[in-house]
C-alpha cells in the first residue's frame, strides 16, 4: 500500500509542474523615439494605451526607459495566452476609436516613434515564476541578451540552470525571468534574453565584479567550455521602471 501510496504521490508531483508550466506568448517591444517625444510617448502609455491594452487582453508586464540613452529609447513586456489571442487583441486595440483617437492627438506635432524592434519570446524551463514588484519597492532592472555560438545555445541554458542562476542570487541579484526569442526563420538559433533586478547600478556594477572573480563561476565557465566560447555577443542595457509598471 505504502509503495503505491508513493507512486501517486510522485505522479500527482510532476503532474503539479505540468500544470505550473508558463506556456504563455510573451512579446517585448523597443520604440526608438523621434527627438524630444519621449515624454510624450510615457503619457501616451500611461493615459491611454495601458487602459486600453488591460480592455483587449494584453497584459502590460513591464514599462521601462533604459537609464543612460542617446536613442530616446523605451521598452515593455507583454504576455497573451497564445499567438492566436495575441494577434486578436491587437487587430481589436487597433481598431477602438478611443486608441485612434489619442494617437492622432499625440501626434498633432509630429510623430512619436522613429522605429520600432520587436521580440518574441517563450519562458525557459529554469525561469522563476513572474511576480509583480512589491508596493514601494523600486529597483533597477537590466536586460541582456546572449547570441550563442552556432549550435551552443543547450549549452549555454544548462550552464544558466545549473549554475549560473544560483551564482547571480549568491551575488545579490534577482533573477526575474528568462526567455528565449521565437525566431521566424527556424534555421535561425534562438537567443537567450532575461532580466535581472538590482537594488540600483552602483549595486549592479558591484555584483558583477564579484560574479566574475567568483571560485565557483570561475570553474562552472571553465569547465563548460573545455570545448569552445559559448557566447559570441552580449548585450545588456540598464532600465529603470515606469510608475505605471508591474515591474518598478
Amino acid at each position: 500500500m505504502k509503495k503505491y501510496l508513493l507512486i501517486l504521490f510522485l505522479f500527482l508531483s510532476q503532474l503539479s509542474i505540468v500544470k505550473a508550466a508558463d506556456n504563455r506568448y510573451y512579446e517585448l517591444r523597443v520604440y526608438y523615439c523621434n527627438p524630444g517625444k519621449l515624454e510624450a510617448l510615457i503619457t501616451r502609455f500611461r493615459d491611454h494605451a495601458v487602459p486600453l491594452f488591460k480592455k483587449h487582453g494584453i497584459e502590460g508586464l513591464g514599462y521601462w526607459v533604459p537609464t543612460k540613452s542617446s536613442d530616446n529609447s523605451f521598452y515593455y513586456l507583454m504576455s497573451y495566452p497564445n499567438k492566436e489571442a495575441r494577434d486578436a487583441s491587437w487587430k481589436a486595440f487597433a481598431a477602438d476609436p478611443e486608441w485612434k483617437e489619442a494617437a492622432r492627438k499625440s501626434e498633432e506635432n509630429g510623430k512619436l516613434v522613429a522605429k520600432a524592434e520587436t521580440y518574441f519570446l517563450k519562458t525557459t524551463d529554469y525561469s522563476p515564476k513572474f511576480k509583480a514588484s512589491k508596493s514601494g519597492e523600486l529597483s533597477t532592472f537590466e536586460m541582456r541578451i546572449y547570441t550563442a555560438k552556432p549550435e551552443k545555445l543547450p549549452n549555454l541554458e544548462s550552464r544558466f540552470r545549473d549554475h549560473t542562476m544560483k551564482i547571480f542570487k549568491n551575488m545579490g541579484m534577482k533573477n526575474i525571468i528568462y526567455f528565449t526569442t521565437i525566431e521566424s526563420d527556424p534555421s535561425v538559433q534562438p537567443k537567450l534574453l532575461y532580466f535581472l533586478s538590482h537594488k540600483n547600478e552602483a549595486a549592479a556594477k558591484l555584483s558583477w565584479a564579484n560574479f566574475r572573480k567568483d571560485p565557483e563561476w570561475i570553474k562552472a565557465s571553465t569547465e563548460s567550455e573545455a570545448n569552445g566560447k559559448l557566447v559570441e555577443k552580449v548585450e545588456a542595457v540598464y532600465m529603470q521602471g515606469m510608475d505605471f509598471s508591474m515591474l518598478k
